[in-house]
């Protein structure tokens, strides 16, 4: 059996907090997408830990968690991830599976990255610059190579050749701001380190514990409006952050998938460049980025930020088959008069609830709906029983939107700052 974990908004919405969470219900935790262009916090005992690329389940005692195929490497950042979450005391080489098919991030991927972005000017699509996409687009070219194949005799050769086009494309774009010696040293000396690590046949390893009975966590990265098919295109990652990418990512059957969790925040924000209908460039959309710290945790940057997007909410539900909301950050909208959220677009005079084919050319403009805000103090509270009457209302009504319930909310970054439903 495998539940689903995943964002349903443009990414930073509290994926880690909420899969660390879950954890003990299961056996497993398994990433399927993405690599280290995320950022998942989480907060135990007033301590914060940042992970990349693996999954958010490694403090946990009893389980084991599995990087899949549909992961992308970076040898140099995930040991040192990994040696600084060795430190925070969690049992890495005991719990900690990576799937060989997983794709390697080479440091021409990341040089490709910021060359790729410089070349566009002014039409950067506010890439994270660690190399995540030129290295699917290698893998779909079938240029790319594998983390497995470091175990190859022939790995530095090969290495050498996959380069060679790298090189080629860099000089083309006339992009020299970077030491390949510098950059090559370092993925090295990370290759070997790494193979103290274990590796398995992901798709294998993965069927085998359902077989057995083990329940699964699917842990999605990004968020569904970044999905590369579905997301704001061409501003999204180069992956599918969406329920079905979990069937390619991890090498499981649909049939074998149950619950799927959407994660969102009682609010929206956004990192980079691309449309954001709900956004407010105003003293509003500033309150809410420093209420909540909207900061990335991966890049530090500034996150824009706006009003809950209604339509993207229930385009993100319908396209994952979303059986459950988990709402985050909702003490970030106490004190607030009037809470609102986007219920509709006008785009050329009508009114829309669908998003449009491309919405960075249509001519979206939001259409609010407003709610009594509440003056509480949500922190502290630890039962449903104790939330205000105006922020219940506000929950409820985005049930109704969507027609899925909201079984958790969270009131603060730590796990016991999390109520059921």
């Amino acid at each position: 059996m495998v539940d689903v974990v995943l964002g349903l908004q443009w990414g930073d919405e509290g994926k880690g907090k909420i899969a660390d969470f879950l954890t003990p219900r299961y056996d497993v935790v398994a990433r399927f997408q993405g690599g280290p262009n995320a950022g998942h916090s989480l907060e135990m005992n007033g301590k914060k830990h940042v992970l990349n690329t693996i999954p958010s389940g490694i403090f946990h005692e009893n389980c084991m968690n599995v990087i899949g195929n549909g992961v992308v490497i970076d040898p140099v950042r995930f040991m040192e991830e990994i040696r600084r979450t060795e430190e925070a005391g969690a049992d890495v080489k005991g719990r900690l599976f990576i799937g060989r098919k997983a794709s390697l991030i080479m440091p021409t991927h990341k040089v490709l990255d910021a060359a790729f972005e410089h070349a566009k000017g002014d039409e950067k699509i506010g890439s994270t610059l660690r190399g995540i996409g030129p290295t699917y687009r290698d893998k779909y070219g079938r240029a790319g190579m594998r983390i497995g194949d470091i175990f190859d005799p022939d790995f530095e050769d090969r290495y050498r050749d996959a380069i060679k086009l790298h090189l080629n494309t860099i000089e083309q774009l006339k992009f020299g701001d970077f030491k390949l010696g510098d950059l090559e040293w370092e993925f090295f000396e990370a290759i070997e380190a790494l193979k103290e690590y274990n590796f398995v046949d992901s798709e294998y390893f993965v069927n085998d514990l359902i077989a057995s009975g083990k329940k699964v966590l699917a842990e999605g990265a990004q968020g569904s409006m970044l999905d590369i098919d579905f997301g704001s295109y061409p501003f999204v990652t180069s992956s599918n952050t969406i329920s079905g990418g979990v069937t390619v990512g991890l090498g499981v059957a649909p049939k074998h998938i149950n619950t799927v969790r959407g994660i969102f925040k009682a609010y929206c924000t956004r990192v980079g460049g691309g449309p954001f209908p709900s956004e407010l460039d105003n003293e509003e959309g500033q309150l809410l980025r420093d209420r909540g710290h909207e900061y990335g945790a991966t890049t530090g940057r500034p996150r824009r930020c706006g009003w809950l997007d209604l339509v993207a909410l229930k385009y993100a539900v319908m396209l994952s088959g979303v059986d459950e909301l988990i709402m985050m950050k909702s003490d970030v909208l106490s004190g607030i008069e009037k809470v609102g959220a986007l219920v509709a677009y006008e785009i050329d005079g009508k009114r829309s609830e669908t998003l449009p084919y491309d919405m960075c050319k249509a001519d979206l403009k939001p259409i609010f709906e407003y709610k009594e805000g509440w003056s509480e103090d949500l922190t502290q509270m630890r039962s449903e029983d104790e939330l205000p009457e105006s922020f219940k209302n506000y929950v409820s009504w985005i049930e109704k939107e969507t027609g899925v319930p909201v079984k958790i909310l969270s009131v603060g970054p730590d796990r016991s700052q999390t109520i059921i439903r």
